[in-house]
């Protein structure tokens, strides 16, 4: 049965499009192919309607349909950057078609204007290029934008869409949306609760993500910065997709003689298929839906306005039944695999929905002057309801299938009942105004931008777990009955957070030289009254007198982390209100080169950095559920080097490969212990202080792994084609990352007790196009205005590797602690169908 939420999401899509349909005029089309001298289809090219603003681009094979006025003669330019433009006249009655070829020529003198284009993006240090047309070829449970992201930066869990930039935690990640920052909910503690990620990939033009060095016009946060622009409309069009985890479409088009433009999204997605295969078994409801909307309207030639709007709703039901976990134990003691068999009651219920409005006016006085004035609303509501009972038993797991026990637990070790109730309430609202400036002076490009931010936080956290192993709770105390933990506390208060930024991108003697940026931001909120100031600088260099096609860039600066509503929350749910920022000191290098392999176009990239951080709040990462320390009771350090290598292996299809090697360590006040001696220097057991003989030594554990250490992260996307027909295609993913520290939650002594095997998961795709663009169709076909339509099969975890996200600690009879693993998701298949016309 459909949410609430999705009816409402699927009756106003249905409205929206009858208006779109209903709002079609009466018109001609015009529609082809774009072709090189070498027949080769040439994707991007603009096909323009001469003296308007009228225009589409070719797709990736080369094909394009444009409206244009019947009983009129009208003058279609084709123009490519590189080539010559070719203009082309047409008459057309009302409803006529006309298919034309079109084949453009190469220009000598127009192909510098291109390597100057690409140079910008180079020139940025840790910037990386997200092609987003490649978030539904991407075959990965999570697809989307962060699908991608991942093969660059690692992951550890293809449930969730959340990523650890550099040894940062999920919380230290920028992302903007048309300069609108956006925020993730944050109770959600598995990757199988997650909702939507808010990114859309059909609406989205253009994807800059920074993995650090990032300028100072990006906001306050410590790793990374996902910036994602949606696309301005130039036609009218649309896709749908429809698969086993996610379904949705989007529109898009022009009205008011290409003034006004509008995008529509709808999605929805269930991952139903893929937690109902996890060790716990039950009955998974996780669903999850979106809409979101952009509108512009350009309001002559100096005023343009937006409004971008969201609605995201999560649901996550279970009712769990049994679950089976096993761990392999080599040890004198035990050399059989250990079992832990929990049989469930009760049920978990949890609910998570995020709306956004943003709207923005843009004035455009002069060619070089640009002014920007942005409104934003944002609200995050979210509940937890966990009631769910667990009663195990311990043991040896026979696999000897004589015995007609197989699969069961025998040689019992230890039994017992886990509890678990939480009501868990938050609700978080922000509003936000801004404004945002841009001035060319022609080696100078200066930026500035103010922000003032109020957000209110209302909490309300009622938790308990209750443990009882062999008939006593745990901490057992005579005579007494115990919780595990208790959490009970409420909050609501608000602050008001003030930002700004001042940069200059100075451009000496000209583009191919010696680029420099500098810049500085502040900011001051009313909670903790701290006043900060983070100057960032980053250079680029590319050598004339070398023969390759080097660009040497660089970035050094502060980068600081006010805290926000969950650094601040400690293990036992109180608030820290006199937290200070995170505080990060990051330098990086690296190198971009150009060259040929295999006689077609590459690239090769590396960079080396380095962070020091201060004042830093320590935290446990259990799947995704993230448990600050609320305290500045630690510095810590991140050193590494990442490469990357771009290219066609074969021709039009982009591959890459991504190796990072990197170690990121913490050191924690006050993570002491005392070994205990006698006069003799033999260790003995616990002291009372008073008690404590004089040959006792107090040692301090010093620098720690963090819980985002990871030695080795490695990356790759292939793609590859039939030589004899690319409407055949293959899509083949890697991800490779080493062992990474998994703590004893809110134990400083017993941080790295525990080690998460390495990480390996690899995924393929197969695509077959059903209709391509330039099949010649019917008039009355159903298919006539479609561009084209994919079918594709996806293989996750073609491996079938049991990679571990956490682990479940059981205490046996003599109680000694086991460690028991959580494992992700085993091989699965998905079939989806996407449509674009």
């Amino acid at each position: 049965m459909l949410s609430e939420l999705s009816k409402r999401v699927l009756l106003f899509a249905c409205c929206l499009i009858s208006i779109h349909l209903f709002a079609q005029k009466k018109t001609a089309l015009v529609s082809g192919k774009v072709t090189d001298e070498n027949d080769q289809p040439l994707a991007g090219v603009t096909v323009q309607v001469l003296n308007l603003t009228k225009n589409t681009i070719t797709s990736d094979s080369g094909y394009f349909q444009l409206e244009v006025q019947p009983n009129k003669a009208v003058a279609l330019v084709f123009s490519f950057t590189g080539f010559i433009s070719v203009q082309k006249k047409f008459y057309l009655s009302v409803g006529e078609e006309e298919r034309v070829n079109i084949k453009l020529l190469h220009a000598v003198k127009e192909l510098e204007a291109v390597t100057v284009k690409d140079e910008r993006d180079r020139k940025q240090a840790g910037l990386i290029n997200i092609d987003a047309s490649k978030a539904l070829l991407n075959p990965s449970p999570i697809g989307g934008i962060e699908g991608l992201i991942k093969f660059f930066v690692g992951s550890n869990n293809e449930l969730t869409s959340q990523y650890s930039v550099r040894g940062g935690s999920y919380d230290e990640n920028l992302i903007y949306v048309n300069d609108f920052e956006v925020y993730r909910p944050y109770l959600v503690r598995s990757g199988q609760q997650e909702g939507l990620s808010f990114i859309n990939p059909e609406l989205t033009s253009g994807v800059k993500f920074y993995n650090g060095g990032f300028q100072a016009r990006y906001g306050d946060k410590m790793s990374s910065v996902l910036d994602v622009t949606y696309k301005k409309p130039t036609r009218n069009g649309g896709s749908a997709y429809l698969g086993l985890l996610e379904q949705g479409f989007h529109l898009e088009g022009v009205a008011n003689k290409g003034k006004v433009t509008y995008l529509l999204g709808v999605r929805n997605r269930t991952n139903q298929n893929l937690v109902s295969s996890q060790q716990t078994k039950g009955n998974y409801i996780p669903a999850s839906a979106d809409l979101q909307t952009l509108i512009t309207w350009q309001a002559g030639d100096r005023w343009r306005f937006e409004a971008l709007a969201n609605l995201s709703q999560a649901k996550f039901s279970l009712t769990p039944t049994e679950s089976q976990l096993t761990s392999s134990v080599f040890s004198p003691l035990y050399s059989q695999n250990l079992g832990l068999d929990i049989f469930f009651e009760g049920h978990e219920k949890d609910r998570y929905s995020t709306s956004f409005v943003g709207l923005t006016a843009v004035n455009q006085p002069g060619r070089r002057l640009q002014l920007k004035w942005m409104l934003g609303y944002f609200n995050d509501n979210e509940a937890e309801n966990i009631d769910i009972t667990g009663a195990y038993l311990f043991g040896e797991r026979e696999y000897d299938p004589s015995t007609g026990t197989t699969g069961g637990v025998i040689n019992p070790l230890g039994a017992g009942v886990n509890q678990l109730y939480a009501r868990n309430a938050l609700n978080i609202n922000i509003w936000s105004a801004a404004h945002k400036g841009s001035l060319d002076k022609g080696s100078h490009f200066i930026q500035w931008g103010n922000t003032i931010e109020r957000q209110m936080i209302s909490d309300k956290l009622h938790e308990w777990v209750y443990n009882d192993s062999a008939g006593y709770s745990l901490p057992y105390v005579p005579g007494s009955l115990n919780l595990s933990s208790s959490i009970k506390s409420s909050a609501d208060f608000g602050v008001t957070r003030f930002s700004g930024y001042v940069q200059d991108n100075i451009r000496f003697k000209d583009s191919a030289g010696f680029v420099l940026n500098a810049g500085i931001r502040y900011n001051y909120n009313t909670l903790n009254k701290e006043l900060l100031v983070s100057p960032r600088i980053g250079f680029s260099l590319k050598p004339k007198s070398w023969r390759k096609d080097v660009v040497i860039k660089g970035a050094a600066g502060v980068y600081v982390q006010p805290p926000f509503y969950r650094e601040m929350r400690r293990y036992d749910g109180t608030i820290n209100y006199n937290l200070k920022s995170q505080k990060s000191y990051q330098a990086t290098l690296g190198i971009d080169q150009h060259f040929t392999l295999f006689k077609r176009p590459a690239r090769f990239t590396a960079e080396a950095y380095y962070k020091y951080m201060t004042d830093v709040v320590p935290y446990d990462i259990d799947n995704v559920r993230l448990r600050y320390y609320g305290a500045n009771s630690a510095k810590a350090y991140a050193a590494g080097i990442e490469t990357r290598l771009f290219g066609e292996l074969v021709k039009d299809a982009e591959s890459w490969i991504s190796l990072g090697i990197m170690r990121t360590k913490e050191d924690l006040e006050g993570d002491t212990y005392t070994v205990y001696k006698n006069a003799n220097g033999d260790i003995i057991g616990p002291n009372t202080p008073d008690k404590v003989p004089a040959d006792s030594v107090i040692n301090s554990i010093g620098y720690l792994r963090r819980p985002t250490d990871r030695l080795v992260t490695f990356g790759m996307f292939f793609q590859d084609y039939l030589s004899t027909n690319k409407n055949f295609k293959v899509y083949f993913s890697t991800l490779f990352g080493s062992n990474m520290p998994f703590n004893i939650p809110g134990n400083a002594r017993y941080r790295n007790a525990l080690e998460i095997p390495p990480y390996l998961r690899v995924d393929i795709g197969f695509s077959a196009q059903l209709l391509a663009a330039e099949s010649k169709r019917r008039s009355h076909s159903p298919f006539k205005n479609f561009e084209n339509i994919w079918a594709s099969l996806e293989i996750f975890n073609v491996v079938d590797r049991a990679n571990t996200i956490s682990y479940q600690l059981i205490k046996d009879f003599s109680n000694n602690t086991f460690a028991m693993p959580n494992r992700l998701t085993p091989r699965l298949l998905n079939f989806k169908i996407v449509a674009k016309w």
